[in-house]
C-alpha cells in the first residue's frame, strides 16, 4: 500500500473488510473488468495477481481483450521451499500423529512404537538429492543436467527454461491428477509424498485409499483440491498420516511483502504502458 498511497495519478479502491471481497461490491467497484468482471470494465488494461498461479484467471478473455496480467514468480521459491522440507520432516515423522495426540490429552498412554520413523535420514533432512538451490538464477551446467538425469533414469529429458516459456507450456488442466491410484500404487511402502505446488495434482481419493490401505507411509500437503472448501469430513482431513497445511507456503512477512510489491509494480507499469516487472506472456 506505501507503494500506492499518496500517488495523485492513481485512484485506489480497497476492500475495506480483513475477509474475501464481496461480489456485489467489486461488480460495483470497477463499472466506468474470463467473464462478468471483465464485461464490467470495458477500459481496462492490466490485471496483476499476488500470485504465480493464474488458474482462476482466464487467459483466453485477457488476450482477446488485449489485457495484460502480471504475477509474481521467483520472489516466494525460498519461503515455498521452507515449507516443503518441513512437511516431509512432519510426514516422514508422523508428526500429525503425535500432535493430536498431546491435544486431545492422549499423550499419557502414549506408546513408542506406531511414531517410529521408517525412513531413512535425508542430507541433511532426509534429502538424498536437491534440485532447489537459494540462488534461482545461478546458470545451469551441462555437467549438472547430465547428473540428474543419471540419478533419475525415468527422466525422458531434462530442459532447462526461462520464467516466460515455463509459463507459456504450463498445463494446470494436463496435470489434474498426476498423482493417482495407478501412480501411488507403484511406490514404495516407505515413501512420503510432498505436494506444495498444485491441489489437483493429487487425486485425493486415492491418496487417502493410499495411505489407508498401507501403500505409503505418509503425505504431507500444503495444497489439496478444492481448497479452501476443505472440511472436517474430507477423506485427507481424517488420515492421521497426512499432514496439511492451509495453503501457507508463501506465508512469511518478508515473503508476502515482495509479493505485493512486485504485483503493485506490475499493475502500475501496466497502467502507464510501461514494462512490467513480471508479465505472463499470453
Amino acid at each position: 500500500m506505501p507503494l500506492l498511497e499518496g500517488r495523485s495519478d492513481v485512484e485506489v479502491v480497497v476492500w475495506p473488510e480483513d475477509s474475501s471481497c464481496d461480489r456485489a461490491w467489486l461488480l460495483e467497484q470497477v463499472k466506468g473488468a474470463a467473464g462478468v468482471l471483465l464485461n464490467r470494465a470495458q477500459i481496462l488494461r492490466v490485471v496483476s495477481t499476488m500470485s504465480v498461479g493464474y488458474e482462476h484467471i482466464d487467459l483466453t478473455e485477457l488476450t482477446n481483450r488485449g489485457v495484460k496480467l502480471g504475477y509474481t514468480p521467483d520472489v516466494l521459491t525460498d519461503a515455498v521451499a521452507d515449507v516443503t522440507v518441513m512437511l516431509a520432516l512432519m510426514a516422514g515423522r508422523n508428526a500429525g500423529s503425535t500432535i493430536d495426540l498431546v491435544q486431545s490429552g492422549q499423550w499419557p498412554k502414549f506408546r513408542w512404537a506406531p511414531f517410529a520413523a521408517t525412513l531413512k535420514r535425508l542430507i541433511p533432512f532426509g534429502i538424498t538429492s536437491c534440485l532447489y538451490t537459494s540462488s534461482p538464477n545461478s546458470p545451469p551446467t551441462d555437467e549438472r543436467d547430465t547428473t540428474i538425469l543419471s540419478q533419475y533414469p525415468t527422466l525422458k529429458t531434462l530442459q532447462r527454461v526461462s520464467s516466460d516459456e515455463l509459463a507459456r507450456s504450463s498445463d494446470v488442466l494436463g496435470t489434474k491428477h498426476l498423482i493417482n491410484e495407478e501412480f501411488l500404487r507403484k511406490m514404495k511402502k516407505h515413501s512420503v509424498l510432498i505436494n506444495a505446488s498444485r491441489g489437483t495434482l493429487v487425486d485425493s481419493d486415492a491418496l487417502a485409499k493410499a495411505l489407508k490401505e498401507g501403500w505409503i507411509w505418509g503425505a504431507g500437503l500444503d495444497v489439496v483440491e478444492g481448497e479452501p472448501n476443505i472440511t472436517l469430513d474430507h477423506p485427507l482431513v481424517k488420515e492421521p498420516r497426512c499432514v496439511i497445511l492451509s495453503h501457507i507456503g508463501s506465508a512469511s512477512i518478508e515473503t508476502r511483502i515482495d509479493m505485493a510489491t512486485l504485483a503493485v509494480n506490475n499493475l502500475l507499469a501496466g497502467v502507464f504502458g510501461e514494462e512490467m516487472p513480471a508479465q505472463l506472456k499470453i
